[in-house]
């Protein structure tokens, strides 16, 4: 029985999520962690009959804690399905995109790999930046979590995939620094 979800995540973010989920499950415990050290000192049987969801973070859960997980590990990414990986508004700034977002995936050891279980797009206004990129792409991310909820709480099973695929390549910040002259 799903009775447990780690929520990966700022302790805003934390305060806010953790009581959404409750309310499609009131019997759900949601242990909130902000740092893979803190994710990493949860007992293992803790991790063996959880779900984790990640929101808008850069912490890279590790392919061990990914396996131990009963019902799955779902992440919500800042960007869109077009810039997976690292500062999706930037890249999408500098190719001067014209649709962006955010989405929700299952999590694999591969960043910003996993089957693509939600999305929320929107036209990038013109004269758009990074900052409004974010800010856009973060409201996106609200809605669609809060759209996603009710499965994530309940839900024993995957959440269903759609299909849509990530394209474009992984944003790093190898790649930003390149893409910046640095």
């Amino acid at each position: 029985m799903l009775n447990t979800i780690i929520l990966l995540t700022g302790t805003v973010e934390q305060r806010v999520l953790a009581p959404v989920l409750q309310s499609h499950n009131p019997q759900l415990i949601v242990r909130s962690v902000a740092t893979l050290a803190e994710l990493s000192a949860l007992d293992p049987k803790l991790i063996g009959s959880s779900r984790l969801v990640a929101f808008c973070t850069d912490t890279i859960v590790p392919r061990l804690v990914l396996d131990q997980l009963a019902f799955g590990a779902y992440n919500f990414h800042a960007g869109s399905p077009r810039f997976p990986g690292w500062g999706a508004a930037h890249f999408a700034c500098h190719q001067a995109t014209t649709e962006f977002g955010g989405t929700a995936h299952v999590m694999l050891e591969k960043v910003d790999a996993g089957p693509i279980v939600g999305v929320e797009l929107f036209p990038v206004p013109v004269g758009s930046t990074v900052s409004d990129l974010d800010e856009l792409s973060y409201a996106c991310l609200a809605r669609l979590f809060w759209q996603l909820a009710p499965a994530l709480a309940t839900r024993r099973e995957p959440l269903p995939e759609l299909s849509i695929k990530w394209s474009g390549e992984k944003g790093t910040r190898r790649r930003y620094a390149e893409m910046s002259g640095g």
